[in-house]
């Protein structure tokens, strides 16, 4: 009998498409938005030492993720994505996690109430902690020091010392995030999430907002017809009392993905376990870059931010190198143009995909696109273009036999005061009141909530 050589074992452990590859084939592509650590053998050493630490999740969570996608592709599910901007250590505690986990309950029982489908609960955290810029370097008063590119990295203070890239820092984030997911799947798994007991997710400081008691409403008539299932059945619906939850982030600093690749037993091909859903920035979709070949190995499914200068034939492209086999489930294409663009832009995009008959998910993040600075000088996004942006994407999915089915959103459960208008007509000069965000504007909470009863309710006008 011939024996098999290792290679011939490798290759049958992989999947199709992807003969070859390895977590570190990227290290021969360009790679963009990388932090420029001045000691490279403190760098390897704490690679060597994240290589031998436990991953964040596990193969079997990101393949019935994978699988909610895919329903969610068919129509059957409805994706929720959302989160903070920029994570950073401070926050790692219970209160803030607490609360945002808050939110997503809230607005994912809006829509299960409003579109009649399960939603699919994705946390843009414990693990957002790398940022893309726009230059490596920030220059203040005449003085020029690295740009923060997040706390996985680097620290926001303008000083020589906290600008330098830290690989310490790795070991850092992996803890962070390593205690708040297990914070989430702690709270999950013991009833947070029950739907006996919505008034647990309420957050004190909204008492005041005019959407307080329409969602008391709502989680009123929920509940009643959740009582009246358990008398007409007899038996308590268990399984109301947990939901699955899912993290997700920008998977950026690829020295640190690489050392949480891994293949798992009884799994073929590769999986990235520091998050369940990792996502490509539009910063980093070159076709030949380091990030699209990293991803190209991955068992993960994917997430492709799609802004207003990708065109239908680097789309195309996308997909042919990240999704060979047509795998359902395998992307979901978060598309970002702004308000402005989105009608011009977005009808050749989901036409290019038609034509190719590739799967994909397709889910609206109305805030990147519509980011904008004050007189003042504060960086914010404007609440009726978050909405504009949304119900436009809806509409424009539904007119060229498309399916919008998600939304993407930066938000928090803090009182802050980040973008303007919504249910209290935040104005420029509230912004001051309670602006802590140290990246990018976020939805309070209201916004978020108000936001999800309006994607009920275009949707409705539709059918």
């Amino acid at each position: 009998m011939n024996s098999i050589s290792d290679q011939q074992v490798q290759q049958l452990d992989e999947e199709p498409g992807k003969e070859g590859w390895q977590p570190s084939s990227w290290q021969s592509r360009k790679a963009k938005q990388q932090a420029n650590y001045p000691d490279q053998s403190a760098l390897q050493s704490v690679l060597d030492e994240l290589s031998d630490l436990p991953p964040l999740v596990t193969s079997w969570e990101i393949l019935s993720l994978k699988e909610q996608i895919a329903q969610a592709q068919e129509g059957n599910r409805f994706f929720l994505q959302g989160g903070d901007c920029a994570e950073n250590f401070k926050e790692c505690n219970s209160e803030v996690i607490t609360n945002r986990l808050k939110v997503l309950l809230q607005m994912s029982l809006a829509l299960t109430h409003g579109l009649q489908k399960p939603v699919v609960r994705v946390g843009r955290f414990a693990g957002q902690y790398a940022k893309p810029r726009s230059s490596d370097v920030e220059t203040r008063d005449g003085v020029t020091l690295p740009s923060y590119r997040g706390d996985l990295v680097n620290s926001v203070e303008f000083t020589p010392q906290a600008r330098e890239p830290d690989p310490r820092r790795l070991i850092h984030g992996h803890a962070s995030s390593s205690m708040t997911m297990n914070f989430v799947r702690a709270l999950v798994d013991g009833g947070f999430a029950d739907l006996h007991h919505p008034e647990y997710w309420n957050l004190s400081w909204v008492q005041h907002s005019p959407l307080a008691d329409e969602f008391q409403r709502l989680a009123d008539s929920l509940g009643r017809a959740v009582n009246f299932m358990e008398t007409i059945s007899g038996r308590r619906a268990g399984v109301l009392k947990r939901v699955d939850f899912y993290t997700s982030h920008e998977a950026l600093h690829l020295h640190y993905e690489q050392a949480l690749t891994r293949k798992v037993p009884r799994q073929k091909g590769w999986f990235c376990l520091t998050t369940h859903f990792p996502w490509i920035g539009m910063r980093t979709a070159d076709l030949d870059g380091a990030h699209v070949e990293y991803f190209r190995g991955l068992r993960n499914p994917i997430g492709i931010k799609v802004g207003p200068t990708v065109d239908a034939g680097m789309l195309a492209g996308l997909l042919k190198i990240l999704n060979p086999e047509s795998e359902p489930g395998r992307i979901v294409l978060i598309h970002r143009m702004g308000v402005s663009s989105i009608e011009s832009r977005l009808p050749p995009l989901i036409k290019a995909v038609q034509d190719m008959g590739s799967p994909v998910l397709w889910v609206c993040d109305p805030m990147h696109g519509n980011t904008e600075t004050t007189s003042s000088g504060i960086k914010t996004r404007r609440f009726r273009n978050i909405m504009n942006e949304t119900e436009t994407a809806i509409e424009l999915h539904h007119q060229f036999g498309s399916h919008l089915g998600g939304t993407h959103l930066e938000l928090t459960g803090e009182d802050v005061t980040e973008c303007t208008g919504g249910a209290r007509n935040l104005n420029e000069a509230d912004l001051k009141r309670a602006y802590k965000s140290i990246v990018d504007p976020r939805l309070n909470y209201e916004q978020a909530l108000e936001l999800a009863m309006l994607i009920v309710s275009k949707f409705e006008k539709l059918n």
